[in-house]
């Protein structure tokens, strides 16, 4: 077994070092995007196990999927649809709390 490690980039081209440092790079990339979908399956799990208990959680669902839809998709006609849902749950959910 050798006592010291060998550096090996040293012995690489230019190239080569960009290409490893590329596919270095994209490895930490890939295992940073498996943890932020491991941790938003969790999350769904958690919001979605369970039928809402009020219409405030019902609302905070559909806000959620609503949000999460529109963020994937890249439709610009969706924003101002969205944004008057989002704006009427509020309003409703503000006039259920005054009731």
């Amino acid at each position: 077994m050798a006592e010291r490690t060998t550096e090996l980039d040293k012995f690489r081209g230019m190239a080569e070092r960009r290409a490893t440092e590329s596919r270095r790079r994209q490895r930490t990339a890939v295992s940073g995007e498996e943890e932020r979908r491991r941790s938003r399956d969790e999350f769904e799990g958690f919001l979605f196990r369970e039928p809402a208990k009020s219409w405030g959680e019902a609302a905070a669902k559909a806000r959620y999927l609503l949000t999460l839809l529109t963020t994937e998709t890249s439709d610009p006609r969706l924003d101002p649809l969205v944004s008057a849902v989002l704006s009427d749950f509020d309003r409703l959910l503000a006039a259920r709390r005054e009731d």
